[in-house]
């Protein structure tokens, strides 16, 4: 009996240490440091959770009297998809733009200014890169985010940008595996399908995942796309053939396996999070991340509940979740005895961010100086990785730099003529965010160009259309400091 008892102890706490929850709040609430003491390893934060960054540094604080090597995990990728500056805008900017640069020394130094300033919160983990190869331009949820199409360019920088983080002492999590470039659907919506062949996935796909292995990245973050040619039934995530068969036995790589969140509907619309979260440490996986939509302790017993009774049942090998456990406390125990390099002499962290924006700005044209122009930032729907709290555009960076600056903002449905109503006689600047997937866009700002030359365009998107306006300025994202940059051209400063 006892025997038993020690067993079921110890199946229940492999069950939560492989659990990456998030949380309501932005102290931790007492079902969490209870489950903390109980086992579970990790936690995921999320912009509701941050408030500043001293708060942060409380939070993590608190999440640590419970267990002093916690893993606290954030999706802070910088650029477009911020938690960290949530509510102002990032100071980095993203992959695209670093992608646009192409100076790996520079990515390297703004992912180990990034990580610097995690560490500094007490974050561990950061489920960042994103090693995916932009392939499919029509791409509804990757796009900005990733370093580019080229694959060898996605490559180095990924590289780059898992080294730097890590030399910041705070794990990189490459991400979304085995590439989510090449898809035309949003899996938190749907279960997005690749129809490639071996081949293209080996020259294209893998490759900047095989660069972030063999750069050291301690985490990798599985997709929830279904790649017909790798596993015809199921999604990544959910698959031994790709994570233990692809992934562990023929790419090699040991570190931790992190799932994408479960309650994305890829999965939970077609699995359930239970049922998908026990496939998914059977396939391979050792750490689900749950906790963007489902954030309270009901979920993580459920799930936790789920995991020791497929166990029990035989549905879950002990030793595969004993196994999965084990990876999630070896790296937990990296982040605690983790030293980041030295700053180094001559670095460039000190506005960075804002350099790195500048260098990546691609500017045709150029326009006679402006007073008081008007933005007219017309605004797709965001999507749920980048979320709609994040501010964006040029409108409050070029109201600092031009007071008499006017600004509206323009749904779908909005058109030249209401931009041009309420504009008057000022200077028009459209703001858009990847236009060639927006024809309601497109359509505006040649409407718009047609009426006023001047007009001034400013695409802080995947820059796909040729350049329109007296002055186009393509940001590559649309973080705070690529608006200031932009903003700084249209300004003349």
């Amino acid at each position: 009996m006892t025997v038993l008892a020690h067993r079921t102890d110890t199946v229940t706490r492999d069950a939560l240490a492989v659990l990456q929850p998030g949380f309501e709040g932005t102290t931790a609430p007492a079902w969490l440091l209870r489950r903390i003491g109980e086992g579970l390893t990790a936690v995921g934060l999320f912009g509701r959770n941050i408030a500043s960054p001293g708060q942060l540094a409380a939070l993590t604080a608190q999440l640590r009297t419970e267990r002093d090597d916690v893993l606290v995990a954030i999706d802070e990728e910088g650029g477009d998809v911020t938690r960290l500056e949530v509510r102002g805008g990032s100071s980095f900017p993203g992959n695209l733009a670093l992608g646009a640069v192409d100076d790996t020394g520079l990515t390297r130094d703004v992912a180990r200014e990034l990580g610097r300033r995690l560490a500094e919160c007490g974050v561990n983990l950061n489920w960042a890169p994103s090693a995916d190869v932009n392939s499919n331009p029509d791409n509804p949820v990757i796009g900005v985010r990733s370093f580019g199409a080229d694959t060898h360019l996605a490559a180095r920088h990924t590289a780059a940008y898992v080294e730097g983080l890590q030399a910041a002492g705070v794990a990189a999590c490459t991400k979304h595996f085995p590439g989510h470039g090449d898809t035309n659907v949003d899996s938190h919506h749907a279960l997005p399908r690749i129809d490639v062949d071996l081949d293209t996935l080996q020259v294209r796909e893998l490759v900047p995942f095989k660069a972030a292995i063999e750069a050291g990245t301690k985490a990798v973050m599985s997709a929830h796309i279904l790649v017909p040619a790798l596993d015809p039934t199921r999604p990544a995530t959910l698959s031994p053939q790709i994570l233990t068969g692809l992934l562990r036995r023929e790419l090699g790589y040991e570190g931790l396996i992190v799932t994408d969140g479960m309650e994305m509907h890829a999965i939970a619309g077609t699995y359930g999070i239970e049922r998908g979260s026990v496939l998914a440490i059977a396939a391979g996986a050792d750490a689900i991340c749950v906790g963007g939509g489902l954030a309270d302790e009901a979920t993580v017993l459920r799930l936790r509940d789920a995991l020791v009774a497929a166990v029990r049942e035989g549905a879950l090998p002990e030793e595969r979740l004993a196994d999965a456990a084990a990876r999630v406390r070896a790296l937990a125990v990296w982040t605690r005895e983790a030293r980041p390099d030295a700053q180094p002499e001559g670095s460039r962290a000190s506005g960075i961010g804002l350099t790195a924006a500048r260098r990546a700005l691609l500017v045709t044209g150029s326009a006679k100086p402006l007073s008081d122009p008007y933005v007219a930032t017309l605004a797709p729907v965001a999507n749920i990785a980048v979320g709609d709290e994040t501010p964006w555009g040029v409108a409050a960076e070029l109201a600092e730099l031009l007071p008499g600056t006017g600004s509206g903002v323009y749904p779908e449905g909005a058109s030249a003529g209401d931009i041009l109503a309420a504009a008057g006689e000022r200077t028009v600047v459209a703001v858009v965010r990847d236009a060639h997937r927006h024809p309601w866009m497109t359509e505006a700002v040649d409407a718009l160009v047609a009426a006023r030359p001047d007009t001034v365009v400013v695409e802080m998107g995947l820059p796909r259309a040729e350049p329109r306006g007296a002055l186009h300025i393509a940001t590559h994202g649309a973080s705070r400091v690529c608006g200031r940059a932009a903003a700084e051209v249209i300004a003349g400063a």
